[in-house]
């Protein structure tokens, strides 16, 4: 690969990172006026929580899309590693979040199962297979 090739690259890589970044921020601030605008700002109206909902749910698409061309930009190798995390991880969601569930519904647990429980484990076990897969394959 060129110098010229592998600078463009990084540029590309950069800006497709901070894209990612800020549509990432962007999700969670309209997630946390969505969720607590009603209660805390606008007193329950209905039309702006509405309206916060939606702006939460685009912002959420438009962090998908970033995220996909983060993805499209890696090189092969890059791409295995998260491909193989993402796997990883969803698999683990999909097993534990089910099994969660299973023991809030048959009170095996004294506490409600709630989906920020899910979320944070995901998020927790997406970075540690990543830094293994990353640690392996580098």
């Amino acid at each position: 690969m060129s110098n010229y090739n592998y600078i463009n690259m990084k540029k590309e890589r950069r800006k497709n990172l901070t894209q990612l970044a800020a549509w990432t921020w962007s999700w969670v601030a309209t997630l946390a006026i969505a969720s607590f605008g009603p209660k805390f700002i606008w007193d329950d109206h209905l039309t702006l929580t509405v309206l916060a909902v939606a702006v939460n749910f685009a912002n959420g698409i438009l962090m998908i899309i970033a995220n996909r061309s983060f993805f499209n930009n890696l090189d092969e190798l890059e791409r295995k590693i998260h491909v193989e995390s993402l796997a990883l991880t969803l698999g683990l969601a999909v097993v534990v979040g089910l099994t969660y569930s299973l023991l809030d519904v048959t009170n095996l647990i004294t506490f409600d199962a709630e989906i920020s429980n899910l979320v944070l484990f995901i998020g927790i076990a997406y970075i540690i297979i990543l830094t293994v897969n990353t640690r392996r394959y580098t």
